[in-house]
């Protein structure tokens, strides 16, 4: 049976359901009902998994959001920063034995083989000290069970305009950092982790 997935929902084909099809001329039900069959996608990364940085100039902008996405081939962190002056917030993303939390030191804990230190030159305050993120859960940024690659997404820190996330993925997989415009004026920085080599 043919399923189609709508916003997290399963809706079965229509053949299924038992209505009504208009088919073409000729075609038969079986042919309609027969799915078909786009090219998988090469999945090949060629990213590499040492470190990835920018400048590391620090920015006036303010981490607001961090979202996560899976994709065919990678599993992808989205950290959204605001319009707070017109700066390119550097970054550093490099595998790390353990992640530690600026200023303190402290061991941050992380689920898999393997952990991503993020580091974005951004604080998650205001000037006036006010968070402009503040997520329900500080060691569970964004929930990504059932993902390839991702185990854990954790606060780490924000210190002295660094934020430093952790990030524990499944293996040493490559990987790749990039910076996007996001809305109103502001900024994203993008990390994709691959499901395989």
């Amino acid at each position: 049976m043919t399923t189609i997935i709508s916003r997290g929902r399963r809706l079965a084909a229509p053949l299924a359901l038992g209505l009504a099809l208009t088919l073409a001329p000729g075609t038969t039900a079986a042919a309609a009902a027969t799915p078909s069959t786009a090219p998988a996608p090469d999945c090949t990364a060629t990213w590499g998994s040492l470190m990835k940085q920018s400048a590391q100039h620090y920015s006036r902008r303010q981490i607001t959001d961090v979202r996560s996405g899976r994709h065919a081939c990678f599993d992808r962190l989205v950290i959204d920063l605001n319009s707070a002056g017109k700066d390119k917030p550097g970054f550093g993303v490099r595998y790390v034995r353990r992640v530690v939390a600026d200023g303190s030191g402290q061991r941050v804990p992380l689920r898999g083989a393997a952990r991503l230190q993020v580091v974005v030159n951004a604080s998650v305050l205001d000037e006036d000290r006010s968070y402009t993120y503040q997520p329900e859960k500080w060691r569970e940024l964004v929930d990504v069970a059932g993902y390839e690659t991702f185990r854990q997404v954790a606060f780490a820190s924000s210190f002295e305009g660094q934020t430093i996330i952790g990030l524990g993925v499944r293996a040493r997989l490559p990987m790749r950092v990039f910076r996007l415009p996001g809305e109103d004026g502001g900024h994203r920085v993008v990390v994709d982790v691959a499901h395989r080599w």
